[in-house]
């Protein structure tokens, strides 16, 4: 049977304490708090909402990590010391065992999704399976979301290459 289909506000879901690690805090005494909102079956990719208030700390990636700036602000420095400015709306991706130091001026909020990478070999394996799958099958999911809404897209329609 199928998952449930998740929905969210993330700008206003109550979000639980989540502290950052003492020794990663560089400045300021942020408080970081979170909540999971959804988890694939095979539970490689999570969606997070998190918060997190004024201060200065080093953020150290264990996954591939996306996020979407709802509200506030950060100033994230990358292993390169290039600033760049996240403000609501940006986006930004932070693969896994990347390295980065947020500098919050007063409040920030964003939507996390995070997923754990697959070694090299075995996402070629997966991409393969899945390329076979769509060919037994018929339209994938991965599929769907490349269609536009005018581009004819109906099962048996114009097929569209994975990448």
């Amino acid at each position: 049977m199928p998952e449930a289909v998740v929905f969210a506000a993330p700008a206003d879901i109550e979000l639980a304490a989540d502290p950052i690690r003492p020794q990663w805090i560089i400045e300021g005494t942020p408080q970081a708090r979170s909540k999971r909102l959804a988890q694939s079956a095979d539970g490689t990719s999570v969606i997070m909402a998190w918060s997190c208030t004024a201060g200065r700390f080093e953020w150290h990636y264990t996954v591939d990590e996306t996020v979407h700036i709802i509200s506030g602000e950060v100033l994230v420095t990358d292993e390169k010391g290039e600033i760049r400015r996240l403000g609501p709306g940006d986006m930004a991706f932070f693969p896994a065992g990347s390295r980065s130091i947020w500098h919050v001026p007063h409040r920030v909020r964003k939507l996390a999704v995070c997923r754990h990478s697959l070694p090299r070999p075995l996402g070629t394996v997966l991409r393969a399976w899945n390329k076979l799958v769509e060919s037994v099958v018929g339209l994938s999911s991965g599929a769907a979301g490349k269609r536009g809404a005018g581009d004819g897209a109906r099962p048996g329609g114009p097929r569209v290459a994975s990448a």
